[in-house]
């Protein structure tokens, strides 16, 4: 018995021994929680010993590169860890809602620029301070090319996304579906030259791709890291845009609210204000401790932190148009341009500014969001009675916008107004540029100061478009009211074609065509 005795103890001893070895801790005392991490996360695992060492807590980072735009898995995960919950708290609200929540860290979302961009875009701004707008510009010429994370699946991506738009909405207010249902982006989008899944693997490609790229658009954490790192040829100059910036604060979540306990000694571990200096040495982020003295580089301030939106359908519409980093940019715009004899002398004078405008002569920020931009198809019509002049160009430099602008600037007036010939001849126009590139995105702006005089009829012209390929009857137009056109024809062409009607008075046609860019 006694034999029998020994032996089952020995068995338990052994067993003991075992599952001691398969836990990795011999501490029965440690809470081991597994975590779900976005992998701007990673560069804080050499401060998680001394945290399990302080407070008993084995936190175990499972690293995602979708952390951060898929709702986490709590039968999975303990806690959450991310480099911001803006996005999900957007889209899945009930999956969050009344989760603990606290702020370990914070870095915006800005730019840098190799430090010869930086002088030369420096060099024409008055005081030097840089904004999105400026950067939207020079993308738009091509001076820029940047590279930024996915904002499908990054949250710097899609921090840098809503932090553009939003500059560019101009309204100093969280974006509202209004503001990107013509929003300005294209131009700043052209510039865009490399990409990655994540923040991390962005800033590994663009080590590797110097030559490709002169900015980064990312957490200012990862720039300065990245100057610090010795990996470039050229450190970068970081802009902390004057209109403002996106602020990323890593939250941690706690998931699983049986952990409560070991939660709390995390967050406040953390919070620590010799903790924080760590974590500002380790991650060269900002603390969210005010008695922590700043890194030097860290002193500049944020300055103005803008909104994120608080509508799914904002954020859903913004990664519609650009969350896809190698979707084409480029488009085509034709524009009808009417040159009857009314709209000599003053009105001919506001359409010509507004040209110039849009051909970067516009130093405001909607005119710098606003521009024609590299790599876009452009086509002005010039109608009276008929068409008159017919001009194209794919924008490549400032000899293209000169020749658009010679056509905008000749006479040769007509002495009729043939509004719905000159939208027909747009339409045709059109289907010859589709059927040359099906992929191409196109769409008519009209123009006009009076009343149809001549030509096709309303009644016509609907007729015609009817029986035009579905492809091309997709393509929108975009009428301008000016002088004494028929609104009302207008506002109806608008409608049948997807498109909407701007109004504009004589003082204001660059304001409208402003307006409309955003819209194809």
């Amino acid at each position: 018995m006694r034999r029998g005795v020994g032996l089952l103890a020995l068995c338990l001893a052994l067993v003991a021994t075992f599952l001691t070895a398969c836990s990795g801790d011999a501490d029965d005392d440690t809470v081991r929680l597994r975590v779900l991490a976005g992998p701007d996360l990673a560069v804080l695992e050499p401060l998680l010993g001394e945290l399990k060492d302080e407070t008993g807590v084995d936190l175990r980072l499972y690293h995602r590169a979708d952390a951060e735009t898929k709702t986490p898995d709590r039968d999975r995960y303990d806690l959450a860890w991310l480099s911001s919950d803006h996005y999900l708290r957007l889209t899945d609200r009930h999956a969050l809602r009344g989760l603990q929540r606290t702020v370990t860290m914070t870095s915006p979302v800005v730019i840098g620029l190799k430090p010869d961009v930086a002088r030369e875009l420096r060099a024409r701004v008055p005081g030097s301070r840089l904004t999105w707008a400026d950067i939207a510009d020079a993308a738009a010429t091509g001076t820029v090319r940047f590279g930024m994370a996915d904002p499908r699946h990054a949250g710097s991506g899609l921090a840098a996304l809503v932090g553009v738009a939003t500059a560019a909405a101009g309204t100093g207010a969280a974006l509202r579906p209004e503001d990107v249902s013509c929003d300005r982006l294209r131009g700043f989008r052209s510039g865009q030259a490399l990409t990655a899944d994540t923040g991390p693997a962005l800033v590994d490609t663009y080590v590797d791709h110097q030559d490709e790229a002169n900015a980064l658009i990312t957490y200012e954490s990862d720039l300065l890291a990245l100057n610090a790192s010795g990996r470039l040829d050229d450190p970068l100059e970081v802009i902390r845009p004057e209109d403002g910036m996106v602020l990323a604060d890593f939250p941690l979540l706690l998931l699983n609210p049986a952990h409560r306990a070991a939660y709390d000694k995390v967050t406040r571990w953390l919070r620590r204000e010799s903790v924080q200096r760590q974590i500002m040495r380790h991650t060269v982020r900002r603390p969210v401790t005010t008695t922590v003295t700043r890194d030097a580089r860290l002193r500049e301030p944020v300055g103005n932190a803008l909104f994120y939106p608080d509508q799914p359908a904002v954020v859903e519409t913004l990664l519609a148009d650009y969350g896809d980093p190698d979707r084409r940019t480029t488009s085509q715009v034709v524009f009808l341009l009417d040159f009857s004899g009314s709209m000599r002398g003053a009105r001919m004078a506001a359409l010509r500014e507004a040209f110039a405008g849009l051909s970067g002569a516009d130093p405001s920020a909607s005119g710098k969001f606003t521009r024609f931009y590299r790599g876009e198809r452009l086509t002005v019509v010039r109608f009276g009675g008929r068409v008159l002049e017919q001009t194209t160009v794919t924008v490549t430099g400032p000899k293209d916008l000169t020749a658009l602008a010679g056509t905008v600037a000749r006479g040769g007036y007509g002495d009729a107004t043939a509004v719905w010939s000159a939208l027909d001849h747009g339409y045709r126009t059109a289907a010859r540029e589709l059927a040359a590139d099906p992929d191409r995105s196109v769409s008519l702006v009209l123009m006009t100061d009076g009343e149809n005089n001549t030509g096709l009829s309303y009644a016509e012209f609907v007729r015609r478009h009817k029986e035009l390929p579905a492809v091309v009857r997709a393509v929108p137009t975009y009428p301008v009211h000016f002088g004494e056109a028929d609104a009302g024809e207008l506002r109806r062409a608008a409608a049948r074609t997807g498109g909407r009607m701007v109004e504009a008075a004589d003082s204001s046609l660059s304001e409208a065509f402003k307006e409309i860019r955003g819209c194809h």
